[in-house]
Order: structure tokens, then C-alpha cells, then sequence
């Protein structure tokens, strides 16, 4: 079933506009039994990640990857060549050439803004400004974003002007009333079921587009945020930037089907898809870092107690930072530079780290391979 979500209005300037009709509305939150079934399915698996990350070790530094990871794939589908390891060289302070990972970083800071923002402020449209300005503040941009404001003027989707975009959101002058339906929307968690509630807020948020730029970032955030605001996750470990950025086309034209004809169903379906698909990967790689992680510690320690005890305090910080150079060895530890090479060189005879290869700079990188892949592949 369809429901209409905006009405499509022509401009005096001539093109054609989108304005969302009172939110929600009427028939939005007539979930088929098939998609409700689908929707628990998808919670359950949210739970069992849960508790799996529970009974990490280290937890607090297998997140920095989690976000990393989800940060990274955001940012590529605004157009961000970086990669994952560009973002973690230049937060490492091993390499900051790639300018591109500076939207990487930008997202992890404002996401971390939001999970301890989010314990002080209720739902609300100034708390979506405020991490629109966390995210956007001092970032690269490719024209300007006005961090934490909403737009006064026209923006649109594809295209070269709102006549030939694939998508224009409501004009700065409709745009009030349509936060205004939403916001009351975002507070209301209960209206629904908590994916549920996830779901269409970030596919509202999208339709009405309310910033110059950012959006597609601000509105991923919001999901992560909402899982942990609605207690479904106590961390962040459930991204769907990954699903997202994987089907990217489809995710464009889901949320195409969405707010132009109306589509709601096909959205939740695309939505829990994700869910469940990034939940069973989050709980693979949970597994398979918890066994590297046991089996690494146990190559450390097996060597002699002094090698042992600095490997044991290595170890850890590999979790957040996987590539590494003495300089950084050496702030970790306080060792002078030949220790620091030495407990490299160790932890490379053990396998545990790899020199990266085509290097000419003096001091050279080194990577946790085998964890990397874990968040790569």
C-alpha cells in the first residue's frame, strides 16, 4: 500500500517541489504482518549483537574500528575517495596527506558528540542542529553548509537545478511546518515500534532535506544514535552506512520511492534488510576478533615477563589504532626509539604485525593486518 508523504507543488520560479503533508500520515503506521514479523526479526538480532559485545574484551577500543568503519562508508557516499585506512593513518598521526579523510573524522567526532549529547537533551530539532554542526563545522565542503542552521533557500537531489533534479525538498518557506510535524514524530518513540520509529525518521529527514548540506550524514547518524537513545543497543556497534554504501543505488531509489510516490513498505523492507544483514556481519566479526584477540594474547604471553608486559599494554591500543609507527609505539609505552623498534620487530616476527610495503620514508608503518581485514572484507 502507498501513502502519500508529499504533494508535489509547482514554483513561481517554475520547477516542481516536494512538501511532505502533515507527518505521519494517515495510514504510514499500517505495517503488514509480513514486514512486522521481519521488523522483530531484525530486533532480535540487534539483541543478540548486543550481548555479544557484552562479553568483549577491550570493548571500548573495538568501537573506535566499528565507527571508523561506518564513518568511512558514509562519507564515500557523498562522493569521500578516503578509505578506512587513510582515516586511521591521519587520526594516528602516521600519515595526514589524504585531505579526504578529514570527512571521516569529522563524522566520528560528531557521532561521539551525539552518544554523550543525546543522555542531556530530549529529541528534538536542536539536537539534530547540533550535531549538523558538529559534523559540519570546519569540515571540507564542497560549497558552504551553514553548520547547525537550517537552510534559507532551495537545495535539490541530482541534476544541475531543481528543474532537472531527481529530488527537491520542500522550499525554505514549507519547511517549518514539515520539521515541525517531524520533530513531534522524533520525540514520539513510542508511536511505534523502535525500528520502526528508526526507519521513518531517517527516511523523513531525507525527504525534507533541511540543511544546505550534510544530510545524508546527519540522518545516518541519527540511526545509530536512536538504536543506543531507545536502549536496543547499550554501544555503538550497528552501522548501516556499510549496507548503505553496498547498495548505494538501491538506497537512493528506495528513498526516491519513498518520499515520490510513497513506497513506505518497500522502505522498511530495504530498512530491516539491512538491519538484519549488518547485525549477523557485526556479530562475525565480533566472534572472529574476540579469537584473534585471544590467540594474539596468547603468542605475547608466552615470551619472557618484560617482553610480555610491554606486548600486554601494546596490544589494546592496536584495537583502536591498527597502524602504527615507533613514534607511536614510543608515546604508548615511554620507550626510546630502539625499544620501540624492538617490540615491533617482535610483534612482526609473531605475525601479529606487518611492515607496509613501497615505504620511503625513514619511519616506516606498520598494520594489524589480520584485524583490519576483520572490518574491511
Amino acid at each position: 500500500m502507498n501513502v502519500e508523504i508529499c504533494k508535489k507543488i509547482k514554483q513561481k520560479e517554475g520547477f516542481i517541489a516536494s512538501v511532505p503533508v502533515p507527518f505521519p500520515p494517515k495510514g504510514v503506521l499500517s505495517i503488514s504482518q509480513k514486514l512486522l514479523n521481519k521488523a522483530d526479526e531484525a530486533s532480535r538480532l540487534v539483541s543478540k549483537l548486543d550481548g555479544i559485545t557484552h562479553i568483549l574484551p577491550d570493548i571500548e577500543f573495538f568501537l573506535r574500528m566499528f565507527v571508523t568503519k561506518d564513518a568511512t562508508s558514509s562519507a564515500q557516499i557523498e562522493g569521500t575517495k578516503a578509505t578506512i585506512v587513510d582515516a586511521i593513518e591521519m587520526d594516528a598521526g602516521v600519515d595526514g596527506k589524504q585531505t579526504d579523510a578529514q570527512d571521516i573524522l569529522f563524522y566520528i567526532k560528531a557521532l561521539n558528540y551525539g552518544i554523550g549529547r543525546i543522555k542531556q537533551l530530549p529529541l528534538s530539532l536542536r539536537f539534530i542542529k547540533e550535531l549538523h554542526a558538529e559534523l559540519m563545522t570546519g569540515a571540507r565542503a564542497t560549497h558552504f553548509s551553514d553548520p547547525g542552521e537550517f537552510r534559507k533557500s532551495q537545495n535539490w537531489i541530482g541534476g544541475t537545478n531543481p528543474s532537472n533534479a531527481s529530488f527537491v525538498p520542500p522550499p525554505a518557506g514549507n519547511m517549518q511546518e514539515a520539521l515541525s510535524d517531524f520533530e513531534s514524530f522524533f520525540r514520539n518513540e513510542e508511536s511505534t515500534t523502535p525500528l520502526i520509529h528508526i526507519a521513518l525518521v531517517h527516511a523523513q529527514f531525507e525527504t525534507i532535506h533541511p540543511f544546505l548540506d550534510g544530510n545524508g550524514r546527519t540522518g545516518r547518524l541519527l540511526i545509530t544514535l536512536l538504536l543506543c537513545y531507545q536502549k536496543m543497543l547499550e554501544r555503538p556497534v550497528l552501522f548501516l552506512s556499510s549496507y548503505f554504501k553496498k547498495n548505494q543505488k538501491v538506497y537512493y531509489d528506495k528513498l526516491n520511492g519513498y518520499h515520490n510516490d510513497g513506497k513506505v513498505d518497500e522502505w522498511l523492507e530495504f530498512f530491516f534488510d539491512g538491519v538484519m544483514e549488518t547485525a549477523k556481519e557485526s556479530i562475525a566479526i565480533s566472534k572472529k576478533i574476540r579469537k584473534l584477540r585471544d590467540d594474539d594474547m596468547a603468542k605475547i604471553l608466552a615470551l619472557a615477563k618484560r617482553e610480555s608486559e610491554s606486548g600486554i599494554l601494546v596490544l589494546p591500543k592496536l584495537y583502536a589504532n591498527p597502524i602504527v609507527n615507533t613514534k607511536k609505539i614510543m608515546g604508548w609505552t615511554g620507550f626510546t626509539r630502539a625499544g620501540a623498534q624492538g617490540l615491533i620487530d617482535r610483534f612482526v616476527k609473531m605475525g601479529i604485525l606487518s611492515l607496509v610495503e613501497e615505504q620511503d620514508t625513514y619511519d616506516r608503518k606498520y598494520i594489524y593486518k589480520e584485524y583490519l581485514s576483520a572490518f574491511t572484507v
